[in-house]
C-alpha cells in the first residue's frame, strides 16, 4: 500500500463515496420537524449562537449580515472534516484543488468589493499608519504580496493540518498491522484512539479559524 493512497480521489471501490461526501453534510445538519425542538436541534442552536456572538466582535455594525454567509462556510467546513474521518470516504478538505478554488473565490469577491466599493480605504489599507515616509513606497509592495497571498496561506494551512492529522493515524495503523506482541498492540490502540480525539477537535479547530481569517479579511476591507 502506498502512504499516500487514502489522498486519492480515483478509487473503484464499491463503497467508495469520494466527492459525494460534499453533499453528505447536508443530511447531518439537524431540522426542526416538530414544535418542539429536540436536544440534539438545541444544542446545534446554541453552538451557532456562541458562534455569531465570536464572528459579531470582529465585525462591524453595518457587515453583521453578512455573518451568516462565514457561519455556513464554518459549519460546512467542520462536517467536511468530520466526515473525512469515517470509512471510504474521500477527504476533500484535504486537498489544495478544493481548498484553493474556494479560498480565492472568497478572498477574489473581497478584494473586488473593497477596490470597487470603497477605492480609497482600500488604498489607504496598502501604507500602514505611522510609516516613515522613505519607507512608504516599499511598505506598498509588502502589503500587496501579502494581500495576494492570502488565499494560498489559507488553503495551505487547512490542507497542511488536515493530512499531518491522517497520515500519522495512517502510520500508526500500518504499524499496528505488523505487530505481533500484544503489550505494544494495546499501547498502540490507546495512542490511536487519542489521535482520532485530536483529529476530531482539530476538525472544528481549523474549521474555526479558516472562517476567522476569513471574515478578518472582509472587515479589512471597510
Amino acid at each position: 500500500m502506498n502512504l499516500f493512497e487514502n489522498f486519492d480521489p480515483s478509487t473503484n471501490q464499491i463503497l467508495s463515496l469520494n466527492w459525494i461526501a460534499a453533499f453528505l453534510y447536508l443530511f447531518l445538519i439537524p431540522y426542526s420537524y416538530w414544535l418542539i425542538p429536540s436536544r440534539l436541534n438545541m444544542m446545534w442552536m446554541n453552538f451557532i449562537k456562541l458562534i455569531y456572538l465570536e464572528f459579531k466582535l470582529i465585525s462591524s455594525n453595518l457587515y453583521q449580515s453578512n455573518i451568516i454567509m462565514f457561519i455556513s462556510l464554518m459549519m460546512m467546513l467542520m462536517m467536511m472534516n468530520f466526515l473525512s474521518l469515517m470509512p471510504y470516504i474521500f477527504t476533500m478538505t484535504s486537498h489544495m484543488s478544493f481548498n484553493l478554488i474556494m479560498s480565492l473565490s472568497l478572498w477574489t469577491s473581497f478584494m473586488l468589493y473593497g477596490w470597487i466599493k470603497l477605492t480609497k480605504k482600500s488604498l489607504s489599507h496598502l501604507v500602514p499608519l505611522n510609516t516613515p515616509f522613505l519607507l512608504m513606497n516599499f511598505m506598498v509592495y509588502i502589503e500587496l504580496i501579502s494581500n495576494i497571498i492570502r488565499p494560498w496561506t489559507l488553503s495551505i494551512r487547512l490542507t497542511a493540518n488536515l493530512i499531518a492529522g491522517h497520515l500519522l493515524l495512517t502510520l500508526l495503523g500500518l504499524f499496528m498491522s505488523n505487530l505481533n506482541n500484544n503489550y505494544i498492540m494495546i499501547s498502540s490502540i490507546f495512542i490511536q484512539n487519542l489521535l482520532l480525539i485530536l483529529e476530531i477537535s482539530m476538525a472544528l479547530i481549523q474549521a474555526y479559524v479558516y472562517s476567522i481569517l476569513s471574515i478578518l479579511y472582509f472587515s479589512e476591507i471597510k
